[in-house]
Protein backbone atom coordinates (compact mmCIF):
# COMPACT_ATOMS: atom_id res chain seq x y z
CA UNK A 1 0.00 0.00 0.00
CA UNK A 2 1.41 3.35 -1.05
CA UNK A 3 2.32 5.74 1.76
CA UNK A 4 0.24 8.92 2.05
CA UNK A 5 2.43 11.99 2.51
CA UNK A 6 1.26 14.07 5.48
CA UNK A 7 2.20 17.38 7.09
CA UNK A 8 4.85 15.72 9.28
CA UNK A 9 6.55 14.25 6.20
CA UNK A 10 6.65 17.68 4.59
CA UNK A 11 8.08 19.21 7.75
CA UNK A 12 10.87 16.66 8.04
CA UNK A 13 11.77 16.98 4.35
CA UNK A 14 11.92 20.75 4.75
CA UNK A 15 14.29 20.14 7.66
CA UNK A 16 16.43 17.91 5.45
CA UNK A 17 16.51 20.57 2.72
CA UNK A 18 17.66 23.14 5.27
CA UNK A 19 20.48 20.82 6.28
CA UNK A 20 21.42 20.23 2.63
CA UNK A 21 21.93 23.95 2.03
CA UNK A 22 24.65 23.98 4.70
CA UNK A 23 26.89 22.15 2.25
CA UNK A 24 26.50 24.57 -0.66
CA UNK A 25 29.86 25.84 -1.86
CA UNK A 26 31.86 23.18 -0.01
CA UNK A 27 30.97 19.79 -1.50
CA UNK A 28 31.46 20.01 -5.28
CA UNK A 29 31.39 17.94 -7.48
CA UNK A 30 28.93 16.16 -5.18
CA UNK A 31 25.37 17.34 -4.55
CA UNK A 32 24.62 19.02 -1.21
CA UNK A 33 22.40 16.46 0.52
CA UNK A 34 20.48 16.55 3.79
CA UNK A 35 19.15 13.57 5.75
CA UNK A 36 16.82 13.39 8.76
CA UNK A 37 16.06 10.12 10.59
CA UNK A 38 12.78 9.95 12.52
CA UNK A 39 11.95 7.05 14.84
CA UNK A 40 8.59 5.30 15.20
CA UNK A 41 7.54 7.75 17.94
CA UNK A 42 8.09 10.76 15.68
CA UNK A 43 11.33 11.85 17.32
CA UNK A 44 14.37 12.98 15.33
CA UNK A 45 16.97 10.27 15.87
CA UNK A 46 19.72 11.66 13.67
CA UNK A 47 20.55 14.47 11.26
CA UNK A 48 23.27 14.83 8.66
CA UNK A 49 24.42 16.78 5.65
CA UNK A 50 27.19 16.32 3.09
CA UNK A 51 30.49 17.32 4.68
CA UNK A 52 33.16 19.56 3.09
CA UNK A 53 34.83 17.86 0.16
CA UNK A 54 31.80 15.62 -0.35
CA UNK A 55 32.58 13.03 2.36
CA UNK A 56 31.06 11.73 4.58
CA UNK A 57 27.67 11.67 2.88
CA UNK A 58 24.56 12.99 4.61
CA UNK A 59 23.13 9.52 5.25
CA UNK A 60 26.34 8.32 6.91
CA UNK A 61 26.40 11.39 9.14
CA UNK A 62 22.78 10.93 10.21
CA UNK A 63 23.20 7.19 10.85
CA UNK A 64 26.32 7.78 12.96
CA UNK A 65 24.44 10.27 15.12
CA UNK A 66 21.41 8.00 15.46
CA UNK A 67 23.28 4.83 16.34
CA UNK A 68 20.89 2.02 17.40
CA UNK A 69 17.94 4.42 17.21
CA UNK A 70 18.10 4.18 13.40
CA UNK A 71 16.53 0.70 13.43
CA UNK A 72 12.93 0.97 12.27
CA UNK A 73 13.27 4.70 11.56
CA UNK A 74 12.14 6.67 8.52
CA UNK A 75 14.82 8.45 6.51
CA UNK A 76 14.10 11.74 4.76
CA UNK A 77 16.78 12.28 2.10
CA UNK A 78 16.92 15.23 -0.32
CA UNK A 79 18.72 13.36 -3.13
CA UNK A 80 18.48 9.65 -3.93
CA UNK A 81 21.04 7.67 -1.88
CA UNK A 82 24.08 6.58 -3.87
CA UNK A 83 24.27 2.96 -5.00
CA UNK A 84 27.82 2.67 -6.25
CA UNK A 85 31.24 2.14 -4.72
CA UNK A 86 33.33 5.30 -4.81
CA UNK A 87 35.54 6.63 -2.03
CA UNK A 88 32.99 5.20 0.40
CA UNK A 89 30.54 2.26 0.31
CA UNK A 90 27.03 2.90 -1.07
CA UNK A 91 24.64 4.80 1.19
CA UNK A 92 21.94 2.31 0.18
CA UNK A 93 23.88 -0.45 1.94
CA UNK A 94 24.33 1.71 5.03
CA UNK A 95 20.59 2.42 5.24
CA UNK A 96 19.73 -1.25 4.76
CA UNK A 97 22.28 -2.46 7.31
CA UNK A 98 21.00 0.09 9.86
CA UNK A 99 17.48 -1.35 9.63
CA UNK A 100 15.75 1.72 8.18
CA UNK A 101 12.11 0.88 7.42
CA UNK A 102 11.06 3.78 5.16
CA UNK A 103 12.95 6.18 2.90
CA UNK A 104 11.36 9.34 1.55
CA UNK A 105 13.35 10.98 -1.27
CA UNK A 106 12.90 14.46 -2.69
CA UNK A 107 14.63 13.99 -6.08
CA UNK A 108 16.28 11.12 -7.94
CA UNK A 109 19.98 11.50 -8.66
CA UNK A 110 20.59 12.40 -12.36
CA UNK A 111 24.05 10.78 -12.23
CA UNK A 112 23.92 7.68 -14.48
CA UNK A 113 25.73 5.68 -11.78
CA UNK A 114 22.71 6.14 -9.49
CA UNK A 115 19.65 7.44 -11.39
CA UNK A 116 16.90 5.25 -9.98
CA UNK A 117 19.10 2.34 -8.94
CA UNK A 118 19.42 3.62 -5.38
CA UNK A 119 15.66 3.67 -4.87
CA UNK A 120 15.36 0.25 -6.55
CA UNK A 121 18.05 -1.24 -4.30
CA UNK A 122 16.20 -0.03 -1.19
CA UNK A 123 12.88 -1.44 -2.45
CA UNK A 124 14.51 -4.80 -3.21
CA UNK A 125 15.66 -4.91 0.42
CA UNK A 126 12.07 -4.55 1.60
CA UNK A 127 12.22 -0.86 2.47
CA UNK A 128 9.21 1.27 1.57
CA UNK A 129 10.39 4.07 -0.72
CA UNK A 130 8.56 7.25 -1.73
CA UNK A 131 10.07 9.66 -4.25
CA UNK A 132 9.15 13.17 -5.34
CA UNK A 133 8.54 14.67 -1.87
CA UNK A 134 9.01 18.44 -2.32
CA UNK A 135 10.66 17.65 -5.65
CA UNK A 136 10.62 21.26 -6.91
CA UNK A 137 12.38 22.48 -3.78
CA UNK A 138 14.76 19.53 -3.88
CA UNK A 139 15.88 20.26 -7.41
CA UNK A 140 16.20 23.99 -6.68
CA UNK A 141 18.47 23.26 -3.71
CA UNK A 142 20.88 21.44 -6.05
CA UNK A 143 20.28 23.46 -9.21
CA UNK A 144 23.99 23.52 -9.97
CA UNK A 145 24.49 19.78 -9.59
CA UNK A 146 21.56 19.04 -11.90
CA UNK A 147 22.84 21.61 -14.40
CA UNK A 148 26.33 20.07 -14.45
CA UNK A 149 24.94 16.58 -15.09
CA UNK A 150 22.09 17.42 -17.45
CA UNK A 151 23.36 20.54 -19.28
CA UNK A 152 27.15 20.15 -19.00
CA UNK A 153 27.21 23.56 -17.34
CA UNK A 154 27.49 24.84 -13.78
CA UNK A 155 24.72 27.08 -12.48
CA UNK A 156 25.82 30.72 -12.80
CA UNK A 157 24.73 33.46 -10.42
CA UNK A 158 25.42 37.05 -11.43
CA UNK A 159 26.24 39.15 -8.39
CA UNK A 160 26.11 42.91 -8.90
CA UNK A 161 26.46 45.81 -6.48
CA UNK A 162 25.08 48.89 -8.22
CA UNK A 163 23.43 52.25 -7.94
CA UNK A 164 19.70 52.46 -8.56
CA UNK A 165 20.43 53.06 -12.25
CA UNK A 166 22.54 49.90 -12.56
CA UNK A 167 26.05 51.40 -12.47
CA UNK A 168 28.95 49.50 -10.91
CA UNK A 169 31.65 52.19 -11.22
CA UNK A 170 32.24 55.76 -12.35
CA UNK A 171 33.47 56.52 -15.82
CA UNK A 172 37.01 56.57 -14.42
CA UNK A 173 36.60 53.18 -12.73
CA UNK A 174 36.01 54.23 -9.10
CA UNK A 175 33.77 51.59 -7.46
CA UNK A 176 34.75 51.38 -3.78
CA UNK A 177 32.33 51.40 -2.22
CA UNK A 178 28.89 51.70 -3.82
CA UNK A 179 27.20 49.57 -1.15
CA UNK A 180 27.77 49.62 2.59
CA UNK A 181 29.58 47.26 4.95
CA UNK A 182 26.52 45.13 5.74
CA UNK A 183 25.83 44.45 2.06
CA UNK A 184 29.49 43.63 1.48
CA UNK A 185 29.40 41.04 4.28
CA UNK A 186 26.36 39.49 2.60
CA UNK A 187 28.41 39.38 -0.61
CA UNK A 188 31.10 37.39 1.18
CA UNK A 189 28.43 34.91 2.31
CA UNK A 190 27.41 34.50 -1.33
CA UNK A 191 31.02 33.67 -2.19
CA UNK A 192 31.10 31.07 0.57
CA UNK A 193 27.98 29.36 -0.78
CA UNK A 194 29.35 28.98 -4.31
CA UNK A 195 32.00 26.59 -5.59
CA UNK A 196 33.95 29.31 -7.38
CA UNK A 197 34.04 33.07 -8.03
CA UNK A 198 34.52 34.33 -11.58
CA UNK A 199 35.48 37.70 -13.10
CA UNK A 200 36.67 39.07 -16.42
CA UNK A 201 40.23 40.29 -16.87
CA UNK A 202 39.07 43.93 -16.97
CA UNK A 203 37.63 43.65 -13.46
CA UNK A 204 40.71 41.81 -12.23
CA UNK A 205 42.98 44.57 -13.57
CA UNK A 206 40.84 47.50 -12.42
CA UNK A 207 40.02 46.28 -8.90
CA UNK A 208 42.94 43.96 -8.10
CA UNK A 209 40.63 41.79 -5.95
CA UNK A 210 41.40 38.68 -3.93
CA UNK A 211 37.91 37.17 -4.60
CA UNK A 212 38.03 35.14 -1.37
CA UNK A 213 35.27 34.93 1.22
CA UNK A 214 36.56 36.79 4.25
CA UNK A 215 34.05 35.59 6.82
CA UNK A 216 35.15 34.07 10.16
CA UNK A 217 35.51 30.30 9.93
CA UNK A 218 35.26 30.13 6.12
CA UNK A 219 38.06 28.37 4.26
CA UNK A 220 38.75 29.14 0.61
CA UNK A 221 41.25 26.39 -0.16
CA UNK A 222 38.79 24.44 -2.33
CA UNK A 223 37.12 27.51 -3.88
CA UNK A 224 38.83 28.51 -7.16
CA UNK A 225 38.99 32.11 -8.30
CA UNK A 226 38.40 32.09 -12.08
CA UNK A 227 39.53 34.85 -14.43
CA UNK A 228 38.53 34.99 -18.09
CA UNK A 229 41.74 36.41 -19.55
CA UNK A 230 42.20 35.76 -23.25
CA UNK A 231 45.51 37.63 -23.45
CA UNK A 232 46.94 36.69 -20.02
CA UNK A 233 47.00 40.27 -18.81
CA UNK A 234 46.92 39.33 -15.11
CA UNK A 235 49.99 40.63 -13.30
CA UNK A 236 52.25 38.18 -11.50
CA UNK A 237 52.24 40.77 -8.68
CA UNK A 238 48.44 40.92 -8.36
CA UNK A 239 46.56 40.04 -5.18
CA UNK A 240 45.16 37.00 -6.96
CA UNK A 241 48.71 35.71 -7.34
CA UNK A 242 49.90 36.68 -3.88
CA UNK A 243 47.02 34.75 -2.27
CA UNK A 244 47.55 31.44 -4.09
CA UNK A 245 48.17 29.74 -0.76
CA UNK A 246 44.69 30.83 0.38
CA UNK A 247 42.68 29.77 -2.67
CA UNK A 248 43.30 28.25 -6.11
CA UNK A 249 43.45 30.44 -9.20
CA UNK A 250 42.18 29.25 -12.58
CA UNK A 251 42.77 31.39 -15.69
CA UNK A 252 40.71 30.73 -18.80
CA UNK A 253 42.67 31.91 -21.82
CA UNK A 254 42.90 31.42 -25.57
CA UNK A 255 44.61 28.44 -27.19
CA UNK A 256 47.10 30.75 -28.89
CA UNK A 257 48.15 32.57 -25.70
CA UNK A 258 51.84 33.16 -25.10
CA UNK A 259 53.45 29.83 -24.10
CA UNK A 260 56.12 31.54 -22.01
CA UNK A 261 53.47 33.38 -19.95
CA UNK A 262 51.54 30.16 -19.49
CA UNK A 263 54.64 28.43 -18.16
CA UNK A 264 55.26 31.23 -15.65
CA UNK A 265 51.74 30.95 -14.31
CA UNK A 266 51.71 27.16 -14.13
CA UNK A 267 55.11 27.10 -12.42
CA UNK A 268 53.57 29.22 -9.65
CA UNK A 269 50.61 26.85 -9.26
CA UNK A 270 47.95 28.51 -11.43
CA UNK A 271 45.63 26.25 -13.40
CA UNK A 272 45.43 27.31 -17.04
CA UNK A 273 42.34 26.36 -19.06
CA UNK A 274 42.64 27.01 -22.79
CA UNK A 275 39.79 27.41 -25.28
CA UNK A 276 39.46 28.64 -28.85
CA UNK A 277 38.94 32.39 -29.19
CA UNK A 278 35.54 33.74 -30.22
CA UNK A 279 34.96 36.39 -32.90
CA UNK A 280 35.90 39.19 -30.51
CA UNK A 281 39.11 37.50 -29.38
CA UNK A 282 37.81 36.42 -25.97
CA UNK A 283 37.81 32.80 -24.77
CA UNK A 284 34.85 30.97 -26.29
CA UNK A 285 32.20 31.08 -23.58
CA UNK A 286 30.61 27.72 -24.48
CA UNK A 287 33.95 25.89 -24.43
CA UNK A 288 34.90 27.59 -21.17
CA UNK A 289 31.64 26.67 -19.45
CA UNK A 290 31.88 23.06 -20.63
CA UNK A 291 35.43 22.74 -19.30
CA UNK A 292 34.42 24.19 -15.93
CA UNK A 293 31.63 21.61 -15.70
CA UNK A 294 34.05 18.80 -16.59
CA UNK A 295 36.23 19.91 -13.69
CA UNK A 296 33.25 19.37 -11.38
CA UNK A 297 32.02 22.88 -10.64
CA UNK A 298 28.30 23.14 -9.91
CA UNK A 299 27.78 26.74 -8.69
CA UNK A 300 29.75 29.74 -9.97
CA UNK A 301 29.33 33.32 -8.70
CA UNK A 302 30.03 35.88 -11.43
CA UNK A 303 31.18 39.24 -10.01
CA UNK A 304 31.95 41.22 -13.15
CA UNK A 305 32.52 42.87 -15.36
CA UNK A 306 29.89 43.95 -17.83
CA UNK A 307 31.46 42.20 -20.83
CA UNK A 308 31.60 38.83 -19.08
CA UNK A 309 28.04 39.27 -17.80
CA UNK A 310 26.73 40.09 -21.28
CA UNK A 311 28.54 37.08 -22.80
CA UNK A 312 26.94 34.76 -20.25
CA UNK A 313 23.51 36.35 -20.72
CA UNK A 314 23.72 36.04 -24.50
CA UNK A 315 24.67 32.37 -24.20
CA UNK A 316 21.82 31.72 -21.74
CA UNK A 317 23.99 30.63 -18.82
CA UNK A 318 22.91 33.11 -16.12
CA UNK A 319 20.07 31.48 -14.21
CA UNK A 320 20.18 33.47 -10.98
CA UNK A 321 20.92 37.07 -10.05
CA UNK A 322 21.94 38.51 -6.69
CA UNK A 323 21.47 42.26 -7.18
CA UNK A 324 22.61 44.65 -4.44
CA UNK A 325 21.28 48.19 -4.95
CA UNK A 326 22.45 51.28 -3.12
CA UNK A 327 20.08 54.27 -2.82
CA UNK A 328 22.12 56.44 -5.19
CA UNK A 329 22.19 57.57 -8.81
CA UNK A 330 25.30 57.84 -10.98
CA UNK A 331 24.07 58.66 -14.47
CA UNK A 332 24.64 57.36 -17.98
CA UNK A 333 28.39 58.01 -17.89
CA UNK A 334 28.82 55.31 -15.23
CA UNK A 335 29.88 51.78 -16.13
CA UNK A 336 26.87 49.42 -16.36
CA UNK A 337 26.68 46.04 -14.62
CA UNK A 338 25.81 44.33 -17.91
CA UNK A 339 27.32 45.17 -21.29
CA UNK A 340 25.56 45.27 -24.64
CA UNK A 341 23.05 42.51 -25.33
CA UNK A 342 21.93 43.82 -28.75
CA UNK A 343 18.26 43.46 -27.82
CA UNK A 344 15.89 44.98 -30.37
CA UNK A 345 12.50 43.92 -28.99
CA UNK A 346 10.92 43.63 -25.56
CA UNK A 347 10.15 40.00 -26.39
CA UNK A 348 13.91 39.30 -26.46
CA UNK A 349 14.48 40.30 -22.83
CA UNK A 350 15.93 37.79 -20.38
CA UNK A 351 13.16 37.48 -17.80
CA UNK A 352 13.66 36.67 -14.13
CA UNK A 353 11.39 36.09 -11.15
CA UNK A 354 12.12 37.77 -7.82
CA UNK A 355 12.12 35.16 -5.06
CA UNK A 356 13.35 37.27 -2.15
CA UNK A 357 14.21 40.81 -1.12
CA UNK A 358 16.30 41.78 1.90
CA UNK A 359 17.73 45.01 3.22
CA UNK A 360 21.24 45.47 4.57
CA UNK A 361 21.45 48.89 6.15
CA UNK A 362 20.50 51.35 3.43
CA UNK A 363 21.05 48.79 0.66
CA UNK A 364 18.68 46.23 -0.84
CA UNK A 365 19.37 42.72 -2.17
CA UNK A 366 17.07 41.05 -4.68
CA UNK A 367 17.49 37.35 -5.47
CA UNK A 368 16.00 36.47 -8.84
CA UNK A 369 15.82 33.24 -10.86
CA UNK A 370 15.39 32.87 -14.58
CA UNK A 371 11.87 32.14 -15.75
CA UNK A 372 11.72 28.80 -17.54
Amino acid sequence: MARTIDAADIRYMQMALGLARRGLGAVWPNPAVGCVLVDAKGRVAGRGWTQPGGRPHAEAEALARAGARARGATAYVTVEPCNHHGQTPPCTDALIDAGISNVLISVLDPDSRVSGTGAARLKDAGIQVVTGVLAKEGKAANRGFFSRIENKSPSFTLKAATTLDGRIATEGGDSQWITGAEARRAGHLLRARHDAVMVGSGTALADDPTLTSRLPGVTNQARPRIVMDGRLRISLRSKLMSTLSDAPLWIVTNENSDAEKIEKFTDLGVTIIQTPADESGHPDIHEAVNKLAKRGLTRVLVEGGGQLASSLFKAGYIDQIAWFRAPSIMGAEGIPAVGRLDIKKISELSEFKRISTRTFGEDCLDILVRKR
